[in-house]
């Protein structure tokens, strides 16, 4: 595992030697910290993590979030409520030794951060830097504004955004950091681009500055888009534009053309000042050049980080196997030297782990030997969770007809998202009036990281049944494939360019009504998996194709050689952006570093 922190002096550290600077309001860095909500950040963390271990020059940013995003509690009927996951940064984590002072809300706010090491396999450290606004003298409300993440009202969380890209950039600043790319992970860090106009402008401030100095920061950025959902681009009131930043940034995001519809809005400050644009899949860029098309959109697909996502069992088979896999995850081609029945017996260790989970949360026994699907994401309207139960009768007959069906679900709403609960409300209502002795339905409680893998690694069949086109990637079928698991999923996000029918999993065929899209669920089920499954060397050999077709791809390390290679350094190639011999930057001597970038000029 790479998500071990130090505690090094940060002198330690030559921060001008770092080329990227990574800004992401969430970002998973280890399963005991509360500093991600799902997702974005555990792709953020996963991304830090390739970085490490493939000696990638890069720092990143975000902030260190007290109070957590939230602990779920469900109660018999399935109603959702939320508590704080407290814990303290001084306890765990090293100062960033600097203190830096931000203008917002018309008076200064003293920024502090904390430092998170991600070591790589190699010992190639990505320094993580957590801003806190939790500083003695500062105000009483500003001290909270580091303290939840996703909470409160716009108001707070323009603040918070603020504190991100302009905080963070002072800091970076501050630690003498000298990245040549700044990349925003989502638009929460994009007001970083007016702190690098500031800059650009110097004496001339924003008022004099220029599309000469917006050309300048606009090369220096690169923009990544995570989904289509309107709720995932934030916007503000002008009014509140301009009692958070101050009249002279906010008549610069008015000259510059970054308002949206009368409001300030996060993506398209973003996009105004970027020279690189993707979305997080093939499909996902094409949706998003749609959504913006006064704007060049890319692609570049998501991925997950391998080591951290495996199960116990398959890092034990594939360290004896093929222990390159680490730090190439090219090297997961190499699965196929292995006997099929071998990855079936790891699958089945880490489904028994599974179960055994299972029944100390909830005293549920499951069945290793009965198929168990799982299904388990962030709980909104557009991811679907009661499309399964489209006709009830029909599951149950199914159930009964394969010899018995278990399914796994899991997932959190926001705490503002009444819809959300209620689709947790009816699952559980359907497994109160569904369970039986051939159908078994479970909902558990408050998915993390490390429910997350054991799901993953456990279930027989990753279901997701999305509405077209919301699904801008979705990375839990990844996790799932690297661990032999097969989809059953809506064609959209990743799956379109996972899903090869019958070997790495099966097509949920599109349609126009939500029945349809149901009734081709239940037949895959019924006619194709369920039969597949019944014959343990032909299901071995789909576990295998998962992770030599599937985890080949859809991993952090391929992703980011395609970010330096295509976003960051495009003058580069892969080989010279993203070396993957480690042992050339395990050791992060500035003169080897120095000798391979210099070596990549053209």
């Amino acid at each position: 595992m790479s998500d071990i922190s130090v505690s090094l002096p940060v002198s330690d550290f030559d921060l001008s030697s770092r080329t990227v600077a990574y800004f992401s309001m969430e970002i998973a860095l280890e399963p005991s910290l509360p500093t991600y909500s799902g997702g974005l950040g555990v792709l953020a963390g996963d991304t830090l993590r390739s970085a490490a271990d493939t000696g990638a020059d890069i720092v990143a940013v975000s902030l260190v979030h007290r109070r957590g995003y939230f602990r779920q509690h469900l109660d018999a009927a399935g109603q959702q409520t939320e508590s704080d996951v407290p814990w303290s940064p001084e306890s765990r984590l090293p100062s960033a030794g600097e203190t830096i002072s931000l203008t917002m809300q018309g008076r200064e706010i003293r920024i502090c951060a904390w430092r998170y090491d991600v070591v790589g396999v190699g010992g190639h450290v990505i320094p993580v830097f957590l801003l806190d606004a939790d500083i003695e003298g500062n105000d009483v409300w500003d001290r909270t504004l580091t303290d939840h993440l996703y909470g409160g009202d716009t108001f707070y969380r323009l603040c918070q955004e603020t504190i991100l890209g302009l905080g963070g950039l002072k800091l970076l600043d501050a630690l003498g950091a000298k990245p040549e790319v700044y990349h925003m992970n989502e638009g929460h860090a994009s007001l970083l681009v007016i702190g690098l106009l500031e800059e650009q402008a110097g004496s001339a401030g924003l008022n004099g500055a220029t599309e000469e100095d917006a050309a300048a920061v606009q090369a220096k950025c690169v923009f990544t888009t995570h989904t289509p959902v309107p709720a995932g681009h934030d916007q503000f009131g002008v009014d509140q534009m301009y009692q958070v930043l101050g009249q002279d940034r906010g008549r610069a995001i008015e000259r510059f053309g970054c308002l949206h519809n009368g409001l300030m809005n996060m993506t398209y400050i973003a996009l105004r000042f970027t020279r690189y644009v993707n979305g997080v899949a093939m499909q996902h860029g094409k949706v998003s050049q749609t959504m913006f098309p006064d704007y060049k959109v890319h692609a570049i697909t998501n991925g997950v980080h391998a080591a951290t996502w495996l199960s116990p069992a398959m890092h034990e088979l594939l360290d004896g196997e093929v222990p390159d896999w680490r730090h190439d995850n090219n090297y997961f081609r190499s699965v196929y030297g292995i006997a099929p029945e071998r990855i079936a017996g790891c699958h089945l260790t880490g489904k028994q782990r599974l179960f055994a989970a299972v029944e100390e949360r909830t005293g549920q026994r499951f069945d290793p030997a009965i198929l168990t699907l799982g299904f388990a994401r962030r709980v909104a309207t557009y991811k679907r969770a009661s499309l399964m139960f489209t006709d009830p009768e029909r599951l149950v007959k199914l159930a009964e007809s394969i010899g018995g069906l278990q399914i796994l679900f899991a997932g959190k709403a926001h705490p503002a998202d009444l819809a959300g609960k209620e689709l947790i409300r009816g699952v559980f209502e359907a497994a109160a009036h569904l369970n039986s002795s051939s159908l078994k339905l479970v909902y558990l409680e408050n998915y993390d990281w490390e429910l997350g893998g054991l799901l993953t690694q456990g279930v027989d069949v990753w279901v997701n049944t999305p509405r077209r086109p919301y699904e801008a990637s979705g990375t839990s079928g990844m996790k799932a494939a690297l661990n032999g698991v097969p989809s059953l999923s809506i064609l959209d996000g990743w799956w379109i360019e996972g899903c090869a029918e019958n070997t790495t999993g099966w097509a949920i065929d599109d349609a126009d009504s939500e029945d349809a899209e149901a009734s081709s669920l239940y037949d895959k089920l019924e006619n194709s998996i369920a039969p597949l499954y019944a014959k343990p060397s032909a299901w071995a050999r789909v576990q295998q194709h998962c992770i030599g077709v599937n985890g080949t791809f859809f991993n952090t390390h391929r992703m980011l050689g395609q970010y330096f290679n295509n976003a960051y350094f495009p003058q580069m190639s892969e080989e010279q952006a993203v070396p993957l011999a480690v042992d050339i930057l395990a050791s992060s001597k500035p003169a080897a570093v120095k000798a391979i970038k210099e070596s990549a000029l053209v």
